[in-house]
């Protein structure tokens, strides 16, 4: 019944003009009818849960029904949150401000509340401060976030925030120097992906660096880029942007992105079990990790995880994540 209730709810959203432009392009690709496609992606939609974006950014059409098998999909995503993180607790994570609160000790950042603060108590903050971040408090995708440098005019800086419902200010980390390096303009984090067991054990699932390019931040939806990080720390295919671009080096700096190796990454393990323990009740994850030169800082964390898969044309390996969460989920 679920099923069928989380299918009804995907048609009546389906963006058409978009479901049939994507099963075009992916027809002149692989020299198919785009009637087959569109058949495929419906196919794929009721067999495995998978929306037409899973089938195009996952290249279903590349695959048989047992690789298909393996791939996490929005319906089976779905399935993880509702069962294992407590809907109770979801603001939690969701409103920026509770976080930080929470998740004090792990911020590495001074921050402030506007809607709790005074002109004074703004100005007072600023205070030897050279660049400082504001952000909505409930806003994902990097949308709303501004980085601020000037402060000539505080108390209009301040009335602006105020008024666009920017409500959260915080310090400027500054990342560590080899982050820099692939770009400098946005701070360029982990998604690390967790799952907390019933002995109270976090178990990473999948680490994706995160990239900017050409603006403030480094979120996908905002015209950054993303790949994805082995075990010992070194990214191990190349990037992707949103609109399918594929980057061996980045276009901005020109540095190397397959190799890289994530400073202070042995510490990761150890950050995500304490993360995790602060929240028990929300136990599937996306934590945003940021690299300074002092280690690890979280950023915020996403009781809504979105689905990372490696293409399989760009790893050659045709397994999707689905085995790797099946270790330690009940799905």
């Amino acid at each position: 019944m679920k099923k069928v209730k989380y299918m009804l709810k995907k048609i009546k959203g389906v963006d058409y003009k978009s479901f049939y432009n994507h099963a075009k392009k992916i027809a002149k690709k692989v020299h198919k009818p785009t009637i087959f496609i569109l058949f495929d992606m419906a196919w794929c939609a009721i067999r495995y849960g998978s929306g037409y974006m899973d089938y195009f950014e996952f290249e279903f059409y590349l695959l048989k029904g047992r690789e298909r098998k393996t791939y996490l999909t929005g319906r089976l995503n779905n399935e993880i949150v509702r069962k294992y993180n407590d809907k109770k607790d979801w603001d939690k994570l969701d409103d920026k401000i509770k976080f930080n609160h929470l998740f004090k000790k792990y911020l590495g950042r001074d921050f402030i509340d506007l809607r709790e603060s005074s002109l004074e108590e703004f100005k007072k903050f600023l205070k030897g401060k050279d660049k400082v971040v504001a952000k909505p408090i409930d806003d994902c995708g990097g949308k709303g976030v501004l980085v601020l440098e000037e402060f000539k005019n505080v108390k209009k800086i301040y009335e602006e925030l105020l008024s666009n419902k920017q409500y959260l200010v915080e310090e400027y980390l500054i990342q560590h120097e080899d982050l820099s390096k692939l770009y400098p303009d946005s701070v360029n984090g982990l998604r690390v992906l967790s799952f907390l067991d019933d002995k109270g054990v976090a178990h990473i699932l999948n680490v994706i660096l995160r990239i900017g390019n050409n603006g403030k931040v480094d979120n996908f939806s905002s015209g950054g880029m993303y790949t994805f990080v082995d075990n010992t720390g070194h990214v191990y295919a190349p990037a992707i942007d949103e609109a399918g671009n594929i980057y061996e080096k980045h276009p901005f700096s020109n540095e190397k992105i397959v190799g890289f190796k994530v400073p202070h990454y042995e510490d990761l393990d150890k950050m995500i079990n304490k993360l995790s323990l602060v929240v028990p009740s929300v136990r599937y994850v996306g934590w945003d990790i940021a690299v300074t030169k002092k280690g690890l800082v979280v950023l915020e964390g996403n009781q809504y995880p979105g689905i990372f898969q490696v293409k399989p044309s760009l790893s050659g390996k045709k397994e999707g994540m689905l085995l790797e969460y099946r270790k330690y989920m009940d799905i």
